[in-house]
């Protein structure tokens, strides 16, 4: 009865988030999509968020993040000397679960911190930016990010939504065909002017324009209604969220998640020699391996329910004398 009920409540929390907004996967797209992990862990946080539940957060209700605005000069300095010695990196090297999605796209990253003290490459390269953050404990996670022209980022949901997102426009097109969309509202990026929203509702992006947008990207903790859901996000985030740790170089850590992101790659590309091997015999392995794992998950709760069920007929079986006979 408890994997039942396990299940349920996973599958209920699913639903909630799924519902959420006005933009929305299909079902079973939100049922596989990566935002399902954590969807009870979410359903917990939205309800003690101490701000509405909304796309767009209003940017007054962070006034310490005023210090990133009145300091954008010195941090595009310090972006653009990334891209100019091509530090900005694509997230294409199998050590960055969260943003591998987008290497398509040619959008690209630096990281300054992730859900701890900042990165060792940021605080050498980067040592104004870094300082400004370390001022801003908020501040969960930042980075530089650059989307070129012609780039799509296609509609998702981001899977944690203890943090909402902080943009700061560097260096944009100011136009309105460079554009994030949240849950079907519209932003357009300009220098100097920042947006806060909620990743965990769907978003896109795209730049239509010919001018590559350059922008200081950072998760800001949500504020929380008791201390009690303040520090189950914290913990999570310190715990949990801090393991998907991707490096910008060789002198930073990478979280376990990365780690096993990078192995299951592996073990993806010789699944996929051998589904190219063999078709047949791929479909067989898969069904026999989907097969054991419903008789893992099923058969002993099936079993002690036939058990509660029929305690007669187990009992007859436990008593009859081996020389006894039906008449």
């Amino acid at each position: 009865m408890i994997l039942p009920t396990i299940i349920a409540v996973y599958l209920a929390c699913i639903l909630a988030v799924h519902w959420r907004g006005r933009v929305r996967h299909s079902f079973w797209g939100q049922v596989f999509d990566h935002s399902g992990l954590l969807a009870p862990v979410n359903v917990f946080l939205y309800m003690f968020s101490a701000i509405p539940n909304r796309p767009f957060a209003e940017v007054s209700r962070f006034p310490e993040l005023e210090a990133l605005r009145l300091n954008a000069d010195t941090i595009r300095a310090e972006g653009l000397a990334l891209m100019a010695h091509a530090r900005m990196k694509s997230p294409d090297q199998k050590d960055d679960a969260g943003f591998n999605s987008f290497a398509k796209s040619g959008w690209k990253r630096f990281y300054l911190k992730w859900y701890g003290d900042a990165h060792p490459s940021a605080q050498r390269l980067c040592p104004r930016t870094t300082e400004l953050l370390r001022g801003i404990p908020g501040i969960s996670a930042a980075m530089f990010t650059t989307l070129p022209p012609g780039a799509v980022l296609n509609p998702h949901r981001d899977p944690y939504a203890g943090s909402l997102r902080y943009h700061l426009g560097l260096v944009t097109p100011n136009d309105d065909r460079c554009n994030i969309t949240v849950d079907g509202k519209s932003y357009s990026w300009r220098d100097g002017e920042a947006v806060i929203f909620d990743e965990t509702y769907i978003h896109a992006a795209e730049n239509r324009t010919n001018v590559e947008r350059l922008i200081l990207f950072c998760d800001v903790e949500r504020p929380m209604r008791h201390a009690f859901a303040r520090g189950f996000n914290r913990w999570f985030g310190r715990h949990v969220v801090a393991a998907a740790s991707s490096p910008n170089d060789d002198s930073d850590r990478i979280g376990l998640i990365n780690r096993l992101f990078f192995l299951s790659d592996r073990a993806g590309h010789y699944r996929r020699r051998f589904k190219a091997w063999n078709r047949t015999a791929y479909k067989l392995a898969k069904a026999g391996l989907v097969a054991a794992l419903v008789a893992v998950l099923v058969l002993p709760t099936s079993l002690r329910t036939w058990h509660r069920l029929h305690p007669a007929g187990h009992a007859v079986f436990a008593t009859t004398p081996a020389h006894a006979t039906l008449d």
